[in-house]
């Protein structure tokens, strides 16, 4: 009986096929079938033939591309045999082909050089927007000074901050109350007449302009001490919204950071591990990544996919009060007192440090003799421009402008928002006649909220001052200079932002909005902010932090609506050149 065992050893090896074509993979290099079995590439060289053609014919936007889709379609079809630089290539050619229809809808002409301009100009947008890099300059086409406003109010303390997600906003306040609004449209875009009516003859109704309460949570002081409550013991001092519309984040007073449902304004988690009040907050954009600033002089960061913490980030020396971020996985926060500004690179888990602690008085042009150099005591405010440039605010009301590649500010703007009122002598002195020598110099007005439109030019500050201001990053990226106030009224800088510090008469205008400016927060209407910008302001009688500092105003809100000059189409410019 024959098996494997018993058959000798010379039939046991395996026979090689008579064909010629199935050649071993594995030879040497010195023997020549190797050379004659090396394939041609025909089929590359076919793709480079393409690429040749697409570049003469299909690379001009006015090209037909029915040849482009059925291209598509085949590619589609046989992806497995598709070689990385063939996926690459024709994601590309599917990338230009989308921007070139995007292109032409807004702008409604296909002209074959402007529209090569404009896909030119949207692809280097998109390159600064991927690198993290300021590549808009808004300020110039948002005319600040006709912005339309409105102040609404409800039965709340002290607003303390807003967030937005359009079209809603998140406001929270001193009575532990969490408010979910609906911002109402622009004014051409209400009352459209319903699908499959005709328009109707008689006048639109005014435009509404003030937003409508949607949803509203409150807390509880006297739950103190049940750990289990699910809601705020004490003031809310910050709030945050996720970009994509799912979570709502507030932190407070008593050590909490409470995540909630932002459709429902249901509590989803309740997070204590700070050990002291949590005073910022901020996601990372496009993630549900979120960092929290607190008075315990950390940084934490939460997932909040996973409803989880992940680290806690320590460096800095006294209270973090405000923190920021933008796409990257890093954050930069200021430390008050210890007149700091820190850079945290979280996955190369190192952080930069940019120090403050300079006079805001002009060395060349002092405004008056009264007053005194005022030294920078305390960092209050932080906004990103970019991944590399960010700017702070302080108590002695200058505006910083910061690179991450230096560590001293690039330029400060001394007395952002002017100086306060000056005291008469008899409300100093007690004596009947009193000396007016012994009245100190007015103390600056500090810089209570910032905001930045991000990758763009455009920075607004507020301060107790009555109005918000609008600034702008000089094109060298240098300087920080005055656009003006946003909407009208306020009081109006002289030419070197300097506010003289005398009292006003009763019945003289005392600005657009009456109270301190506790957070304002920005939204772009339309694509790349081409209906105008939506800002929101928090207001209050007092700052957010305590109440030291009343002021003679209203609790609640203020919305204003920023429209964006149109530019006038490539066509028609440059017939005005011609003229």
């Amino acid at each position: 009986m024959s098996s494997f065992f018993t058959i000798p050893s010379s039939q046991k090896k395996r026979k090689r096929p008579d064909t010629q074509s199935e050649a071993p993979k594995k030879r040497l290099t010195s023997s020549k079938p190797a050379k004659e079995s090396k394939p041609a590439r025909k089929p590359r060289k076919e793709r480079d033939d393409s690429i040749s053609g697409s570049e003469d014919e299909d690379s001009l936007p006015g090209a037909p591309r029915d040849d482009y889709a059925e291209s598509i379609k085949s590619a589609s079809s046989d992806d497995e045999g598709e070689t990385a630089a063939e996926r690459r290539l024709r994601l590309a050619e599917r990338y230009l082909e989308n921007i070139r229809t995007e292109v032409d809808d807004e702008h409604g002409f296909d002209a074959e050089e402007i529209d090569r301009d404009l896909i030119a100009e949207r692809l280097k947008e998109d390159a600064a927007e991927s690198k993290g890099k300021l590549y808009r300059q808004l300020a110039e086409e948002l005319e600040f000074g006709e912005a339309k406003k409105c102040v609404w109010r409800w039965n709340s303390d002290v607003v303390t901050g807003v967030a937005l997600n359009m079209p809603w906003a998140y406001t929270v306040s001193k009575d532990l109350g969490l408010t979910k609004w609906r911002l109402q449209e622009l004014p051409e875009n209400q009352w459209l007449p319903r699908n499959g009516k005709k328009k109707s003859k008689k006048p639109k109704p005014p435009p509404k302009r003030k937003p409508e309460r949607v949803a509203f949570v409150k807390g509880d002081r006297k739950k103190s001490k049940d750990n289990s409550y699910q809601g705020h013991v004490d003031n809310i001092l910050c709030v945050s919204a996720s970009q994509d519309g799912k979570f709502v984040v507030t932190g407070g007073k008593d050590r909490r950071i409470i995540v909630w449902d932002a459709e429902t304004l249901k509590c989803l988690r309740v997070f204590t591990q700070h050990r002291d009040a949590v005073t910022g907050l901020a996601f990372r954009r496009g993630t549900n990544q979120l960092y929290s600033s607190s008075k315990d002089r950390t940084i934490k960061i939460w997932s909040l996919d996973e409803l989880a913490y992940i680290e806690t980030l320590f460096g800095h020396q006294d209270e973090v009060v405000d923190v920021a971020a933008l796409a990257q996985e890093r954050c930069i926060s200021v430390g008050a007192r210890d007149r700091t500004a820190r850079l945290w690179k979280v996955v190369e888990e190192t952080q930069l440090v940019f120090r403050g602690g300079g006079s805001s008085e002009k060395k060349s042009k002092p405004f008056s003799s009264k007053h005194t150099k005022t030294q920078e005591g305390s960092i209050d405010r932080v906004a990103m421009i970019d991944e590399e440039m960010f700017v702070t605010g302080s108590d002695n009301g200058g505006l910083s402008l910061w690179v991450i590649h230096k560590k001293k500010p690039v330029f400060t703007l001394p007395l952002a928002h002017g100086v306060a009122e000056q005291m008469n002598p008899e409300e100093y002195s007690a004596e009947a006649i009193p000396d007016p020598s012994i009245v100190p110099a007015p103390s600056p007005r500090w810089i209570t909220a910032l905001a930045t439109i991000p990758y763009s030019d455009v920075v607004l500050s507020g301060s107790w001052d009555g109005c918000v201001r609008a600034w702008r990053v000089s094109p060298d990226k240098k300087k920080i200079e005055p656009m003006g106030v946003v909407g009208e009224g306020g009081i109006i800088p002289e030419t070197n932002g300097q506010v003289n510090g005398e009292r006003r008469e009763q019945g003289e205008q005392e600005g657009a909005i009456k109270g301190v400016v506790n957070d304002i927060s920005v939204f772009e209407r339309g694509d790349r902010g081409k209906d105008g910008v939506c800002v929101v302001v928090a207001l209050g009688k007092e700052h957010r932090f305590g109440r030291w500092n009343e002021v003679k105003g209203k609790n609640g809100g203020v919305v204003f609506e920023i429209p964006r000059v149109q530019k006038a189409n490539g066509v028609a410019a440059a017939v005005d050149e011609e003229e």
